[in-house]
């Protein structure tokens, strides 16, 4: 049949995850770092997830499609809730390399390796609910405070840069001016490394929400 589903645009769409969130059918997952609609039938076509795409990279079009299944999103919600759940219990969390801290963390290592790299200011993980999910699924974790840790990250950032072949990085900070500093020595990093990589930033207030 002929209906209106939503489309994705590869090229826009960077994998913040936002339209994931807002689809209560499960219908889009975050699939290799970007947004992939699963499957036909668990898009309602209402859209939901359109005005939270920060790139503008979801929009309507009228295809060929299985009609909405409201009885297989059911089911799609409830093994994917089950399947969190479980994983929670077994691993714990999302966590993959450790030591995180940018002064204790090796300026080489394999978990640098083609990785999306997160690079967090530390309260960042107790204001935002979701963050394990969210944020350290899938990626290697560096975390840092730019007003205790009083040290200049950026010349050990840049290190960890050029020794490693690093395939994007995502900032995450608070909505306060000392973590400023944070989000300064990571773009001064990436300059002195003499490499383009990409970098997405991030902020963080205290109620939990995200500021674009």
């Amino acid at each position: 049949m002929i209906r209106r589903i939503i489309t994705i645009d590869n090229e826009k769409c960077t994998g913040c995850g936002l339209c994931a969130e807002a689809c209560h059918e499960g219908a889009i997952a975050i699939v290799n770092g970007k947004a992939k609609l699963l499957r036909d039938d668990f898009c309602d076509g209402l859209g939901d997830c359109l005005p939270e795409c920060p790139e503008r990279a979801i929009s309507f079009i009228d295809r060929e499609a299985l009609p909405y299944d409201e009885e297989a999103v059911r089911i799609h919600i409830k093994e994917t809730r089950t399947a969190n759940d479980s994983d929670s219990i077994k691993d714990g969390g999302r966590l993959k390399n450790w030591p995180v801290q940018i002064k204790l963390a090796p300026v080489s290592s394999p978990v640098y390796e083609d990785c999306s790299l997160l690079i967090a200011a530390d309260c960042t993980a107790y204001a935002y609910a979701s963050f394990h999910d969210r944020y350290i699924a899938g990626r290697t974790v560096l975390i840092a405070c730019p007003k205790l840790d009083g040290i200049d990250y950026s010349e050990k950032l840049s290190a960890i840069f050029e020794e490693n072949n690093i395939r994007d990085i995502v900032l995450t900070r608070m909505a306060v001016p000392c973590c400023g500093g944070l989000e300064i020595a990571v773009r001064k990093a990436i300059n002195m490394s003499g490499k383009n990589i990409p970098l997405t930033v991030d902020i963080i207030s205290a109620n939990g929400s995200i500021i674009k």
